[in-house]
């Protein structure tokens, strides 16, 4: 038997008001007891009964709260990763069995981790960070597996930034590779690039947003428009390319203007193959931007 569990059922979860409140409300809701679960989950799963799955939701609220809470130093608001993490707990609740003999509070756990996992990825920082199960593993486990690597480091400045040694052991912890570990730390721990100028009256602020163009190709009355606007958009693409000295169009091109299906290059492989450092690439980089934008501006 399908069924669909709704927010709007669920007057504690749709209500309005400060993510104080509502936390406050969800832990005042009693816990049920092993045979109290039982009845409900098998009155919602026998006969459809809604009110039962909202009982068997709003009771484990807390469970939410607690784990969303978790993932706070990611810079996501703390009301969004409940909600998603209530998405999780209502299809826990909607595919609980309760002739499985385990508790729906362990049950819930994965549903709520995985609705909020997959929100910090869709949403951190507005870039792919994490395509593999491996990778999803990295992102979600490097800052604790760091806090337990600095507790055997005797610096009293604390411990920032993985060794070889350190990279060596996460990698292998984690199944993935060094490289990979050392482009998720820079990511982690890196500022974030404004899609917009910082200031207005800085007439050499820059920003990725100077030079993304928008995707119009699902316009089909701008095809024409579009066909003479990507002619002059190549040419002054390869004009501005041609500006460039060669180590610095190379990095242009193999960190913006890849080919479908082929990865474009990090920074620490361009640092690597250079013999300079990540941040000198990171540099060079937006000096070869600001060229290449005076360039198309003229």
């Amino acid at each position: 038997m399908s069924h669909t569990v709704s927010l709007e059922r669920f007057p504690l979860l749709a209500a309005s008001g400060s993510i104080e409140a509502f936390i406050s409300a969800a832990n005042r809701v009693p816990m049920l007891s092993e045979a109290e679960e039982q009845s409900l989950a098998r009155r919602f799963r026998q006969d459809g009964d809604l009110d039962a799955a909202r009982q068997l939701v709003t009771s484990h609220l807390r469970l939410v709260i607690a784990i969303a809470r978790g993932y706070l130093g990611y810079g996501l608001p703390h009301a969004d990763l409940i909600q998603e993490g209530n998405i999780g707990l209502m299809k826990a609740v909607k595919r609980f069995d309760p002739d499985r003999g385990v508790r729906l509070v362990s049950f819930a756990m994965h549903w709520i981790k995985a609705e909020i996992h997959e929100y910090i990825l869709k949403n951190w920082r507005l870039v792919k960070i994490a395509t593999t199960k491996a990778q999803r593993k990295l992102f979600f486990n490097l800052r604790s597996i760091k806090a337990s690597l600095a507790q055997d480091v005797d610096s009293p400045q604390g411990f920032n930034t993985l060794g070889a040694e350190e990279v060596a052991a996460v990698a292998k912890q984690l199944g993935v590779k060094p490289a990979e570990v050392i482009e998720m730390e820079t990511r982690l721990t890196g500022a974030d690039v404004s899609l917009e100028p910082v200031s207005d009256d800085d007439e050499d602020s820059y920003a990725p947003i100077a030079y993304l163009a928008a995707d119009r190709s699902i316009e089909p009355s701008a095809i024409l428009e579009r066909k003479e606007y990507d002619r002059l958009q190549d040419e002054g693409l390869r004009s501005a390319l041609a500006s460039l000295d060669p180590r610095s169009r190379t990095i242009v091109q193999r960190r913006w203007l890849v080919a479908d299906g082929e990865e474009a290059a990090t920074l620490h492989e361009l640092a690597a193959e250079y013999g300079v450092s990540a941040e000198r690439i990171r540099q060079i980089e937006v000096k070869a931007m600001q060229k290449m934008k005076s360039s198309l501006a003229a």
